[in-house]
């Protein structure tokens, strides 16, 4: 096994407590103690440190460091920052008949390794027969996988926030959701902590299919590297052969038994904890503009725009009210969901994205921006009217608002790119200067549980983002209400 790594970090002098934003991508938290800083710092190191197979890599992996998923993107504001994403794609498939998913576990799956250690016999003292020629190969979809999806790495920034938030805030966001937006409402991935054992709520990953960033950490550590740890302690399974006997992939293992004493799994769950959320760009009247679309179309329904941690040792984490833009709830997405079952979430629930990213209007990257649900129209979340009779699209406002929010940004460009913006058709627009208009309405959990959407959140449940049909069943059992003038 591994023996304990030990990082030496020497700071030049303790940071002081503040509250403004990071001042670029990859940095620590604004606050954190000297001690906090040194954590950071030595989780950065783990974080980037390259994997060999003499110390578990593998047999079966996808990368060999942390960084080689967490990079950049090139191109961006966020070039070269630890922790953000190389916009690489894994791999999960599976089989689905009548409804029921197989995730082909005894063939590999759901997700596939693409990377191998190659012949066995160059890691082994004394190899058998058998591994004397073996030679580890990367997983293929099998034949019979009628499911496959591609799935983007994310960015792992402000994640620590994310973490710090009360299960309890998760499942009172569902209700709240429930009850006032009904359509949209998003449901909590209940699941067992993979640490502790209990019950818990999920929150990272494309399903919401990891409670914590402990987990997450050690999940990646196995899953990603192969490198097995407290947390996960069985190895993956070459195309999901796991017998260990003379003849079969893993009896030719170069690194069995538990590969990592649990030090590195601690020391990428403190980088990540303690990483900053990206800084906020400059905001004036077309950000303005964007947000004024953002919201009475409805984005903000699912995309909560502010939460607030709990109660948390690390004080730049306690009780702070920040911005993830995402609910971090489970929605049925329909045709756009990925097809793939995990946990609770079927094949057509996906977790709302947090669009954390480089803020940049044309490094957004997920098809899930206006068409978040299948009751949505393009044509509303696209155009809106221009004051003179006509039509002007919406488009340009609402990516200059998203690439200025310091958690939007990376997630949304397939949305504007896909879609035939001169095609589609014109919606009514509601008013967004709304006398009852409140902010903290849309960043649970701070706001008032007794005062209920804005009117212009109201109207534009009526009027945009929802097909002709649903839009008329829905004015029939909530007429709209008469704005405040």
């Amino acid at each position: 096994m591994r023996g304990r790594r030990t990082w030496s970090v020497s700071l030049a002098a303790a940071i002081l407590p503040t509250v403004s934003y990071a001042t670029g991508f990859g940095d620590p938290l604004p606050g954190l103690t000297a001690e906090q800083q040194a954590a950071f710092q030595s989780g950065k190191t783990a974080f980037v440190t390259v994997e060999a197979a003499g110390e578990g890599l593998g047999p079966i992996f996808n990368e060999n460091s942390c960084a080689a998923c967490h990079v950049g993107p090139a191109g961006t504001a966020a070039t070269g920052a630890i922790g953000g994403t190389t916009e690489r794609l894994e791999t999960r498939f599976g089989k689905s008949v009548y409804g029921a998913f197989d995730p082909l576990a005894n063939k590999g799956g759901s997700l596939l390794q693409d990377h191998a250690i190659g012949a066995a016999a160059q890691y082994l003292v004394n190899p058998t027969p058998f591994c004397l020629t073996f030679v580890f190969t990367p997983e293929q979809v099998p034949a019979d996988a009628n499911v496959v999806a591609r799935r983007r790495t994310t960015p792992l920034f402000g994640l620590g926030l994310v973490d710090a938030v009360p299960d309890d805030a998760l499942v009172a966001l569902a209700a709240f959701e429930g009850i006032f937006y009904p359509l949209t409402a998003g449901r909590p991935s209940h699941l067992v902590n993979a640490d502790s054992g209990e019950p818990a709520i999920g929150r990272f990953g494309w399903k919401a299919q990891v409670p914590t960033l402990h987990v997450f950490s050690g999940d990646a550590y196995l899953n990603e590297m192969g490198v097995t740890n407290p947390s996960f302690m069985a190895e993956s399974c070459p195309q999901g052969d796991c017998s260990t006997a003379d003849g079969h992939p893993l009896s030719c293992n170069p690194a069995p038994g538990l590969n990592d004493d649990g030090d590195d799994v601690d020391h990428f769950t403190d980088f990540m904890q303690l990483l900053a959320p990206p800084p906020r760009g400059a905001v004036g009247p077309q950000q303005i503009a964007g947000e004024t679309i953002f919201d009475a179309i409805g984005c903000a329904q699912c995309h909560t725009k502010t939460m607030t941690t709990g109660p948390n040792q690390i004080a730049a984490l306690d009780h702070v009210d920040f911005h993830p833009f995402s609910d971090f709830l489970l929605h049925d997405m329909g045709s756009l969901g990925d097809g793939i079952a995990q946990n609770e979430a079927t094949g057509r629930m996906m977790r709302t994205q947090p669009a954390v990213g480089a803020a940049r209007a044309d490094a957004l990257s997920s098809r899930r921006a206006c068409l978040d649900t299948q009751r949505c129209d393009p044509g509303a979340c696209g155009r809106r009217r221009d004051g003179r009779g006509g039509v002007r699209s919406a488009r340009p406002d609402i990516a200059r608002y998203v690439a200025r929010i310091p958690q939007l940004a990376l997630n949304l460009r397939s949305a504007f790119d896909s879609t035939d913006w001169a095609g589609v058709g014109a919606a009514p627009f509601p008013s967004f200067w709304d006398a009852d208009r409140d902010d903290r309405v849309a960043g649970f959990p701070s706001q008032t549980f007794g005062h209920g959407p804005s009117a212009a959140a109201r109207s534009s449940e009526l009027n945009t983002c929802q097909t002709p049909r649903s839009r008329n069943n829905r004015k029939q059992a909530h007429p709209p209400k008469k704005e405040v003038e």
